[in-house]
């Protein structure tokens, strides 16, 4: 996307009263010729400098940014830190798989190195486990121990997703089949009883009955674009806010508006950049996290 493409969807998400703007792209596009030459005409070096500016746009039109951009140096974490209420990267599964075999990026080694690289850098984190893409329960398991090893080290982990492969048609995983409800709420409830006080999130668009994932221990439902569709599952549409929280209300639990950075963090301003404080400060009030914890 160009410079003016993301400034007018910046100015319909403020219209439209978001308070995140989720920067997200695949790993290293600048491999790619058509990137390199994209990025070079608009001045920039590489995809990360770019990224960085995007950020500081997004500021100013009075929203946080939330990048996620695949495995980060030290050093582009750094220089995104500041301009970034939170930053995320999934670590879909800490066992090597054969899915991941033409992706470097996927590496496991590589993804949880990062993921306490943020930790080191005090950069408040999301992060999660992609079920269904031909790991073992014993895997999955293992992946929640490492998360919970990272967070008890460093204390910056958000939240934990529990995300369903979703196979996409004209792909070499087309004909996998999404995980049941039965597993996935399986591994919701044993991220729960491994971390009482970790955040563990489901996606409203892309989970069923959602009661029973609230029942089994998840609190959060990511983030609900008015805006834009869900890019990684297009045809998946958001569910109505309306209709959201009433089923939620249903379920005996009330849907509350939260920002791409928890209470608890926003609070701590080793966590929090000077520059996202300034937006940071006029929004918390509006959602009332002064006196907000983070698992309800």
């Amino acid at each position: 996307m160009k410079p003016e493409e993301v400034t007018e969807l910046l100015e319909f998400a403020k219209e439209a009263g978001c308070s995140e703007a989720l920067l997200t792209l695949g790993e290293r596009p600048e491999v790619y010729g058509k990137v390199r030459s994209a990025l070079k005409e608009l001045g920039y070096e590489g995809m990360t400098d770019y990224l960085e500016d995007l950020c500081k746009l997004a500021l100013s039109y009075g929203l946080l940014p939330h990048t996620n951009a695949g495995v980060l140096s030290e050093r582009e974490l750094r220089q995104l830190r500041r301009w970034n209420a939170s930053m995320g990267l999934m670590l879909e599964c800490a066992a090597e798989l054969p899915v991941h075999r033409e992706s470097p990026g996927k590496d496991p080694k590589l993804r949880l190195e990062m993921i306490e690289t943020a930790g080191r850098l005090r950069i408040p984190f999301t992060t999660g486990l992609l079920i269904g893409i031909g790991e073992s329960f014993e895997d999955r398991a293992r992946s929640l121990l490492e998360l919970r090893r990272i967070h008890e080290k460093y204390g910056h982990i958000q939240e934990i997703i529990v995300q369903p492969f979703v196979p996409k048609p004209r792909t070499p995983m087309a004909n996998y089949q999404s995980p049941s409800v039965e597993e996935l709420l399986a591994v919701v409830a044993v991220a729960r009883l491994m971390m009482p006080f970790m955040n563990i999130q489901v996606a409203p668009n892309l989970v069923r009955d959602l009661g029973r994932f609230l029942a089994a221990g998840a609190n959060d439902l990511g983030g609900i674009s008015p805006v834009t569709p869900d890019f990684i599952n297009p045809e998946r549409p958001w569910p109505k806010l309306e209709e959201l929280s009433m089923e939620i209300q249903n379920a005996g639990f009330i849907l509350r508006e939260r920002l791409p950075i928890y209470p608890r963090f926003a609070r701590d301003p080793s966590f929090v950049s000077d520059e996202v404080c300034v937006v940071l400060s006029e929004l918390m009030d509006e959602v009332g996290y002064r006196r907000l914890n983070d698992v309800r």
